[in-house]
């Protein structure tokens, strides 16, 4: 991830907690005097953006020392001591809720996205897949710790793969129009992938030897008539409101992706809390 992405998001978090004026009650209460904090985790699960944390400290005050204990991707229980800072308290206390909403924020991520691949291995094996239902100006953030709880990331935008949705489909007349159109534009420069509805659009679409057929909320049953369907010359991504029960469900059907976008809008936060002293 290149530094320059996470310095924009870094200075726009610092920026609406701090302004120009900085923690008004910290720098009240505390001048130079100096302190030890330690983080703990509340919570149980993986984590991810321990390097994010690190970073959000050295930026409010170059001067502090920030020691890591654990690494991204380390399982965590409640009670593990996760870092320690040493230098000024004002400085600790100014940084402290930034820091840890990244960290909470990317380590639901990785946690929730953990419990959604193990679901996966037992029943049979489908990659789980994030989406680009993603907060604004986070994706590469978040995609990074789908990553980091062993998901795989789909096209990262609107530019690196080419996607038929139904609104392309009903625009253009038929699946086959949309995939033409496509090829006559780019060639074989991206993957086409073609979301379809129903069987007969399944069928067109594996004629046209497209790379990857999205099964948009079809019942497990379907699923596994459309994967029979393939033949072993496309891949399939089975869509919809995925959660671990779904997935249970899905994954043995034999499709090769589960697409799961509440990975990155709307898992739980994970619990942390730094101590003073």
């Amino acid at each position: 991830m290149k530094d320059s992405y996470f310095d924009k998001i870094l200075e726009l978090a610092l920026d609406e907690d701090l302004k120009e004026v900085g923690d008004i009650t910290s720098r009240a209460i505390f001048g130079e005097e100096a302190t030890r904090a330690v983080l703990y985790s509340k919570d149980s699960g993986v984590l991810a953006g321990i390097g994010f944390f690190q970073q959000v400290f050295e930026r409010v005050d170059s001067s502090l020392d920030v020691r890591l204990l654990k690494k991204d991707g380390e399982i965590l229980v409640p009670g593990d001591r996760i870092a320690e800072i040493s230098g000024r308290t004002a400085s600790i206390l100014e940084a402290e809720r930034t820091a840890i909403n990244f960290l909470s924020f990317l380590s639901g991520i990785a946690t929730e996205t953990d419990k959604c691949v193990t679901a996966a291995d037992k029943t049979g094996g489908a990659v789980i897949l994030d989406t680009r239902k993603t907060l604004p100006g986070y994706r590469t953030l978040s995609k990074y710790a789908v990553s980091v709880g062993g998901g795989k990331n789909h096209r990262m935008g609107l530019y690196d793969m080419v996607m038929i949705k139904d609104n392309h489909i009903d625009a253009a007349g038929s699946i086959t129009a949309a995939v033409e159109r496509v090829r006559d534009k780019w060639n074989s420069s991206f993957e086409i992938e073609v979301e379809c509805r129903n069987l007969d659009e399944v069928r067109e679409a594996v004629s046209l030897g497209v790379e990857r057929i999205m099964l948009d909320n079809m019942d497990p049953e379907l699923c596994s008539e459309a994967v029979a369907l393939g033949n072993g010359a496309v891949t399939f991504e089975a869509s919809g409101n995925m959660h671990i029960e779904k997935i249970m469900k899905y994954s043995p059907t034999g499709v090769h992706f589960i697409s799961v976008g509440g990975l990155t809008h709307s898992v739980r936060a994970f619990d942390f809390s730094l101590k003073i002293g």
